[in-house]
């Protein structure tokens, strides 16, 4: 499976403390009938212990210096998944909004770039509710930014984060992360849709339980005759460790253990089916494939 297309638009506005500004990156591909593109949020600054935290620091160092990534920082993008098939017009995450970081927050301008509307968007499927993948929900007057989509999560996603007792259980450092997903929820309550593991939420999509970066986190395989690609939302977080070390602890999922050991099946998955990975936080649009290296992963792409 190649790419159509890969492409990078013009910078957004105004340079983030760090000199970097959004550029709106996107890659797409055809997949029989229908057409899937990665459009850009921005991406996040983050202190490298976001993930680095509890790795062993030697071996880390080799696998950072290999990646060409700094121990100390990371700013990793944010590309929101765009499926166009079926007549459906189909959102996976919307990305940050404004009140996360000033780095992010910018899927809506880069939909106008390649002509989608807010209004076109039939329906948003959250892979989980982190703040980057669900606070560009609403706009600044609390309404939903897609006003003509029906919304889907997963069953157990919606669960965890509805519940009033996960904003006491999910530690201090993220419990900002539980208030923002309930109100962000609660405004769609009336309109959203859940669905279980191995769930067909569209022909030829289906739901793929991934849990460990939240207790709900999903996937989703779409499949074409015997061409296939995974959404894999968060479940693969990086290209550097995620791949290298998928069974190391990251300090940036809720279950570590359970995460790492998904993140495993995962790339075991994507060699044995030959499937195109489509990854939220993956670089230069983050569609590629992987590829088994000795006892370990890569991610490839295709330029």
């Amino acid at each position: 499976m190649h790419f159509t297309r890969r492409r990078l638009l013009g910078a957004g506005a105004g340079l983030t403390a760090m000199g970097l500004a959004p550029a709106r990156v996107w890659a797409e591909l055809a997949l029989g009938n229908a057409k899937v593109s990665t459009v850009s949020d921005g991406s996040l600054l983050l202190p490298g212990d976001f993930i680095f935290q509890h790795m062993p620091e030697v071996e880390l160092a080799k696998v950072l210096q290999e990646a060409g990534v700094p121990r100390d920082r990371l700013a990793p993008e944010c590309n929101v998944t765009l499926y166009q098939g079926g007549g459906n017009t189909v959102l996976f995450d919307v990305g940050s909004g404004p009140d996360f970081m000033p780095t992010a927050g910018n899927v809506t301008e880069s939909l106008d770039a390649i002509g989608v509307a807010p209004d076109d968007i039939t329906h948003v499927v959250f892979t989980h509710a982190h703040p980057d993948h669900i606070w560009g929900l609403l706009d600044d007057f609390d309404d939903p930014v897609f006003a003509n989509a029906t919304y889907m999560i997963g069953s157990d996603e919606w669960d965890y984060w509805w519940n009033p007792n996960t904003v006491d259980t999910i530690g201090e450092a993220r419990a900002a992360f539980a208030v923002g997903a309930k109100r962000r929820l609660e405004a769609i309550e009336d309109q959203i849709e859940r669905f279980d593991d191995g769930q067909e939420i569209f022909p030829g999509i289906a739901a793929v339980a991934s849990y460990g970066h939240t207790p709900g986190h999903m996937s989703f395989e779409i499949r074409s005759g015997s061409t296939s690609a995974l959404i894999a939302g968060d479940a693969i977080g990086n290209h550097h460790v995620a791949f290298h070390k998928p069974g190391w602890l990251s300090a940036s999922d809720q279950d570590p253990a359970l995460a790492a050991k998904t993140r495993a099946q995962l790339c075991d998955r994507l060699v044995t089916d030959d499937m195109t990975l489509i990854g939220f936080h993956l670089p230069n649009g983050g569609i590629g494939r992987t590829e088994k290296a000795s006892d370990s992963y890569r991610f490839i792409q295709d330029i």
